[in-house]
């Protein structure tokens, strides 16, 4: 489409594409620039606070509660299912009706969407797809194990999988084309959740046996290699030793996703990427498969793979389930890649988790959705949340509800890199960010006036810290000019070449919609005398420091 069917508005400093008549606001795409990304929505850097439902809440009667809840958490985009067995109950005729209800409620709601297809695997399952899928095993035949019995998930060497499961999705994204070519509500498709097998290296059936067998392809040896020295070229135990059933495996499936994602793609050209469930960050060296995580998932170790295999995808994201502080650090560095974008498209909504979202937003990440953000009766806990009302909702409604207003400075600050973020650790020690001519310092389970070793006698602890909660995220948007955003923290800020350092103002408020800060007071005296000090209602500030 022409630019000059399109009204080019120039506001915040953002370029930002606008409809003019019936024109088409940009298809969303994932851009990237010296090392980092954004996704681009309207033309311009879009993060999203987000929030995933839960799995069987994609039915119209359920909406209710899953908008709700992501009104609650002050969200700006869901993700939500679109499974196969629902838009394909009888072969060959197609029903969408829920797609054009969840597209026209989100509308409603202000709120954009990405799209779960819940196709030949849900959590290595293959329990979304449809019953004339599910039990034919003769057209859609299933993984063999080692003693040639078939086992729970279906084969990716199953041909007629993919050509049905590939059909399936054409028309869906042929439709999500037809009803928002304009508007753009859909922004990202994720193709599939959580691949591999659990208890399963591989498939070994026939085709499987003889593809593992034969050359490692050229395009894979190109980008992976291996952890141990072996042949440069050859089959794939020759190549890759006791890494290769698992290499075997994240090819298989990741060939079999590209070809779905690019027949997609080539309909309507949306975002793509895949999630998974991950694989222990801290491990060193990385070790052989051996029943500890689901083989051939694109968790961080064959990313590498997934790219070669599916260049139709646009990059893979962790899906975080364990709220250890070292661990998650860990998972971000291992994913976040000047090829890979990083995003947290599903985590435990539970308590011990919301401190987080200023480590994953500050980071750069184009997207953080816990997951369970509906109010239907159903907890995940001890993975998640026990509430399932408000209780849940409301700690990432105040820190959504802070980043909001913002939301489109925030994403345009990530994308040039000046952000950063931290969440307490499990340590609760202090940490260091190094911003740009500047250190920053945060430190946690601080009384708001007062150094702690004033106070020695002082027993006490500030309210509602008992556990890890804290976090901040800083922008740098100009030299010596910070926003800041943060909960149970406190922030210095020093000159990097060690001169004296004073604020210079410090103003409490936010952002307006249309990009204008609006001041509500400027700190100082015996707010600012000892750091500033953040306590558990998210606060946004205008910090500007000098030297003297």
């Amino acid at each position: 489409m022409k630019t000059t069917a399109r009204q080019l508005v120039v506001s915040l400093g953002l370029t930002i594409w606008v409809a003019a008549g019936a024109a088409a606001a940009p298809i969303p795409e994932l851009v990237q620039k010296d090392g980092r990304h954004a996704l681009m929505v309207d033309g311009a850097p879009f993060v999203m606070f987000g929030g995933q439902a839960q799995n069987s809440s994609n039915y119209p009667l359920a909406l209710d509660k899953v908008w709700a809840a992501i009104r609650d958490a002050n969200a700006n985009t869901l993700e939500i299912p679109v499974a196969w067995e629902q838009i394909e109950p009888v072969e060959g005729k197609f029903d969408f009706s829920y797609v054009d209800t969840l597209v026209a409620q989100a509308r409603k709601n202000k709120v954009r969407l990405v799209l779960l297809w819940f196709g030949t695997w849900k959590n290595t399952s293959a329990s979304y797809t449809p019953e004339w899928v599910k039990f034919n095993n003769a057209r859609f035949p299933r993984m063999v194990d080692q003693q040639g019995k078939p086992i729970y998930c279906l084969s990716p060497q199953g041909e007629e999988t993919l050509k049905a499961d590939k059909k399936a999705f054409v028309a869906l994204m042929a439709h999500i084309k037809k009803i928002d070519d304009v508007q753009r509500t859909v922004i990202m498709m994720q193709v599939q959740n959580e691949v591999g097998t659990y208890g399963y290296a591989r498939d070994y059936g026939p085709k499987a046996e003889a593809q593992f067998n034969g050359p490692v392809p050229a395009e894979v040896l190109k980008r992976k290699k291996s952890p141990v020295a072996l042949a440069a070229t050859g089959t794939w135990k020759e190549v890759y030793g006791d890494y290769a059933d698992e290499y075997f495996h994240a090819y298989s499936v990741a060939k079999y996703i590209g070809e779905i994602a690019k027949a997609g793609r080539d309909v309507y050209n949306l975002p793509m990427y895949v999630n998974n469930s991950i694989r222990d960050s801290l491990e060193e060296p990385v070790k052989p498969w051996n029943k500890n995580f689901a083989s051939g998932g694109p968790t961080f170790d064959v990313i590498d793979i997934y790219k070669a295999a599916a260049p139709a995808i646009d990059f893979a994201a962790p899906d975080i389930y364990n709220p250890e502080w070292r661990k998650f650090v860990a998972t971000l560095d291992k994913f976040q890649r000047p090829d890979n974008a990083l995003a947290v498209p599903e985590m435990s909504n539970g308590a011990d988790y919301v401190r987080y979202a200023y480590l994953v937003i500050g980071r750069g990440a184009i997207n953080f959705a816990p997951f369970g953000i509906d109010y239907a009766d159903y907890s995940n806990f001890p993975l998640g949340h026990k509430a399932t009302d408000k209780t849940m909702t409301a700690p990432y409604g105040k820190i959504f509800g802070a980043f909001r207003p913002m939301e489109r400075q925030w994403s345009k600050w990530a994308f040039e890199g000046r952000t950063y973020g931290v969440a307490e650790g499990d340590d609760r020690q202090p940490q260091k960010l190094a911003l740009k001519g500047w250190n920053a310092t945060i430190s946690f389970r601080e009384w708001q006036f007062g150094e702690a070793q004033y106070f020695k006698d002082v027993k006490d602890l500030p309210a509602n810290t008992d556990k890890p909660n804290g976090g901040v995220a800083i922008a740098q948007i100009a030299d010596n000019e910070f926003i800041i955003v943060g909960q149970h923290a406190r922030v210095k800020i020093d000159s990097a070449d060690g001169k004296p350092t004073m604020w210079a103002r410090v103003e409490e408020g936010r952002y307006d919609a249309a990009g204008k800060w609006i001041m509500e007071r400027n700190w100082n005296g015996d707010q600012t005398d000892y750091g500033l000090n953040l306590t558990g209602n998210p606060v946004v500030l205008k910090v500007k420091v000098g030297t003297y």
